[in-house]
């Protein structure tokens, strides 16, 4: 499909209400357009293009929020590059791709260099960066391969219990989704993650006053019965 064709299939799928919200936004947040599309809506999409590394590249280099956040999709992990992922990273307009980019199952987890970037970007003195990193470490958390070995999580927990007190809320947060990934592993990960949730407390997820979210309780998560269950009675 054609960048072209997809910016068209876009507009087919805009949503007027997400839009006047969208644009409801203060200005400085970003300077791009949305079609105000949900992501569920956008990962039907992906689906049905397909991985496509150059209309990828395409749609990131778009001023629509929505065609950048498809592009993510539709990239191919084989061929991300660091000098890519360092690009990219540097562009996620004050976060909003962060989530795309980095977790909910992101591209850019499935690729080879994923365990490098979170290794480098966790301790890089970029907010966006170690944000990213400890989002792509609780993404490579999930997976079971001899590169994600318990005794590096466990490098990981004591580094977190050291710096999170310290960290931006975006940060600390994507440190707390970190700690519930390695946290659901094994019982010691778990036991370790519950020490450090008992010490912060639930994590304010924004810098906004204003913001109704929830805070996010790490420790409620850590002791859920279907972690206790996969962990003592799986």
């Amino acid at each position: 499909m054609t960048f072209s064709k997809v910016i068209e299939l876009l507009k087919q799928h805009s949503d007027p209400e997400r839009i006047k919200r969208w644009n409801q936004r203060p200005r400085k947040a970003t300077e791009l357009k949305s079609f105000g599309i949900g992501l569920t809506q956008l990962r039907k999409l992906a689906k049905t293009i397909g991985r496509d590394a150059k209309l990828a590249q395409q749609l990131w280099k778009s001023n629509v929020y929505d065609a950048r956040l498809l592009g993510l999709m539709l990239d191919d992990p084989k061929t991300i590059s660091r000098q890519q992922a360092e690009t990219q990273v540097q562009h996620l307009s004050e976060g909003l791709l962060a989530h795309v980019f980095a977790s909910c199952d992101a591209t850019l987890a499935k690729s080879p260099i994923a365990l490098e970037l979170a290794c480098d970007w966790t301790q890089s003195k970029d907010d966006m960066r170690r944000r990213c990193g400890y989002t792509l470490l609780y993404e490579l958390s999930k997976k079971k391969t001899k590169a994600i070995k318990d005794a590096f999580l466990m490098e990981q927990v004591l580094h977190i219990s050291r710096h999170i007190e310290n960290e931006p809320p975006m940060v600390k947060g994507a440190m707390a989704g970190a700690l519930l990934g390695i946290g659901k592993r094994t019982r010691k990960l778990n036991r370790e993650a519950i020490k450090i949730a008992k010490t912060i407390g639930p994590i304010k997820m924004s810098e906004h006053e204003d913001d109704a979210c929830e805070p996010f309780d790490l420790l409620k998560h850590l002791t859920s019965d279907y972690i206790k269950k996969k962990l003592f009675n799986g």
